[in-house]
């Protein structure tokens, strides 16, 4: 079937976007699915860092690619050997597909799913080869979703049914930013009642780090950002203080509020300096969780005597450490209940020929989930 897609024909690409225009609005032929495979129609898709670092080159993938993974849609046609999913079926799209096989799968760890992270890396699917071509030749597909178009064929393996009629461009947050963010809380940290967290970073995923503390019953949460707009969005979901990250003496200053520092300082920011102050305000015997995706070249250096002495623990969260079958389930059941007002995550929406404007707005941090709507 023709269907139209925005495609990302070289990288890296420098703002500007709306001028550059990175991503083209094509016309390409997608296959039906394969063993497996379903064909769903994209209700909504979350521009997120991510597809950004894609963009920009900070995360090589092979081009040309469709971007886009934060999505929720519809089933049009399950492909052979799906059984469990029906036509007009709401679903969820996760980014890594889990195989059920593997060494981390088998230990319920499928966001380390090996051969779901190596598809991802060939822009091929789980199931192997590529869906979408132009001009007959293969399009790559991006962490097995390529939801920046109206129709995909994605894997089974990376689809979670949902039961609960919410709105499309709010479901799509549950695919990313809010299954990254509240899952390195509750599953990745484990945050409990009474602990102090501090959140580095507010983008989507930071914020919802930050809704998944409250509902967790952290009693003290700490938010950290460069820019205020974000700092006051951080107080009206529950932070309990703000600082600028700009200030030269923040993290003296946070560290005198908290008493020496917070049980749990997580980095949300995708950079080696937000780790690095995430660190350095986490208390004595406490624990820093990153979930940011920093560029692969930086690196973090630490002096082992003090992770020692100190009985520090740093942690990394990939997909929320989650279980997506569980948790997308559970945390959609909290939005429900009024303890993660997710929808306060959403900033904007337009239609998939505002996608390049929107990555200005979320590369120049005007806002926070701009979502496209199909």
């Amino acid at each position: 079937m023709k269907i139209r897609a925005a495609v990302l024909n070289a990288s890296p690409v420098a703002a500007p976007y709306a001028q550059t225009k990175p991503l083209a609005i094509e016309e390409l032929e997608l296959a039906p699915p394969g063993h497996g495979e379903v064909l769903v129609r994209i209700r909504a898709a979350g521009l997120c860092h991510s597809d950004l670092s894609v963009i920009d080159g900070n995360r090589p993938r092979p081009v040309p690619m469709v971007l886009g993974h934060e999505a929720a849609g519809e089933v049009v046609e399950p492909g052979p050997g799906v059984d469990n999913l029906e036509k007009g079926d709401r679903v969820i799209m996760v980014f890594v597909p889990s195989c059920g096989h593997c060494a981390p799968c088998s230990e319920g760890r499928p966001a380390l799913c090996e051969p779901g992270n190596a598809a991802n890396g060939r822009g091929e699917l789980i199931g192997g080869g590529k869906r979408l071509s132009a001009n007959g030749k293969p399009v790559n597909h991006h962490i097995g979703v390529s939801a920046f178009a109206e129709h995909a064929v994605i894997s089974r393996r990376s689809l979670v049914k949902v039961e609960a009629e919410i709105p499309h461009e709010i479901a799509a947050l549950f695919g990313c930013a809010v299954l990254t963010g509240v899952g390195a809380v509750v599953n990745t940290a484990k945050v409990r009642a009474g602990e102090s967290v501090a959140v580095v970073g507010l983008g989507g995923v930071g914020l919802s780090a930050l809704l998944g503390a409250a509902a967790a019953g952290a009693s003290r949460i700490v938010a950290v950002d460069l820019a205020e707009d974000k700092l006051r969005i951080a107080r009206e979901l529950g932070a309990t203080d703000t600082f600028n990250a700009a200030d030269p003496d923040v993290i003296d200053r946070i560290k005198a509020a908290t008493r020496g520092g917070v049980d749990h300082g997580l980095e949300m920011a995708g950079s080696v300096k937000a780790l690095d102050l995430a660190y350095q305000i986490t208390r004595r015997g406490g624990t820093t969780t990153t979930a940011g995706l920093a560029a692969p070249s930086h690196s973090l250096s630490l002096a082992p005597v003090k992770l020692v002495a100190e009985e520090r623990t740093l942690k990394g969260s990939y997909v929320g450490s989650c279980i997506p079958l569980r948790d997308i389930p559970r945390f959609i059941e909290l939005y429900q209940r009024g303890k993660l007002p997710v929808d306060k995550l959403l900033t904007s929406t337009s239609g998939l020929d505002g996608i390049n404007e929107g990555f200005d707005a979320l590369a120049e941090g005007r806002t926070i989930r701009h979502v496209i709507v199909m």
